[in-house]
């Protein structure tokens, strides 16, 4: 990713408007029994985007807003959050996307593993945190949840942050390059 303003710009934005739709509305937002939960999705979005470094940055600075403007202990929500950025990003890094719908698995996974994650910093920190099978069945339907809005959501984080990356994401590489015409061994290099 650039280190210009733009990019600045355009991240802290993403993370603002990521950060206050979730508090403001569409976190009580119930469909079939789950909430959405827009946070694992914009951060595992941007990381798969701009890479591992800024993954765990955005990771971070959405999770001490979050948790500053939802009155949590600072830091439950940021600690789980750095590391999903920079594990998505570093995901990013060594493999090349595969698939289109590839967007979709990162966020079913990076989802689940957040929501667990914070429950465990909510324990760990003994925070009231209940545990049923109803959490379980929460968490299931959240993971679904996001992963529809997966695709439509990674398309416009992407088409907001490609003018500031170095690569573009959503382009195909191929892997190696196509095979040299040569005649027969023997005469390889004689021109002939």
């Amino acid at each position: 990713m650039k280190t210009d303003p733009s990019a600045l710009v355009r991240v802290t934005g993403i993370v603002v408007a990521t950060v206050l739709l979730q508090v403001s509305g569409v976190g009580s937002i119930e469909l079939l029994g789950g909430n959405f939960d827009l946070i694992p999705i914009a951060i595992a979005a941007i990381a798969y985007c701009a890479g591992s470094v800024p993954g765990a940055v955005t990771g971070f600075a959405a999770g001490i807003l979050l948790d500053l403007m939802v009155g949590r202990e600072v830091g439950a929500s940021a600690l789980p959050l750095i590391a999903l950025g920079y594990f998505v990003g570093r995901y990013r890094e060594l493999r090349d996307p595969a698939h289109g719908l590839t967007p979709v698995a990162v966020v079913a996974v990076s989802t689940a593993i957040y929501l667990v994650a914070v429950a465990a910093v909510a324990f760990m920190l003994g925070l009231d945190a209940l545990i049923s099978l109803l959490v379980v069945r929460d968490l299931i339907l959240t993971v679904f949840l996001n992963s529809l809005l997966a695709l439509p959501l990674f398309w416009l984080i992407g088409r907001t942050l490609r003018p500031s990356l170095h690569i573009d994401p959503f382009v195909r590489r191929r892997r190696r390059g196509r095979p040299i015409e040569s005649g027969p061994i023997g005469l390889r290099g004689l021109e002939v």
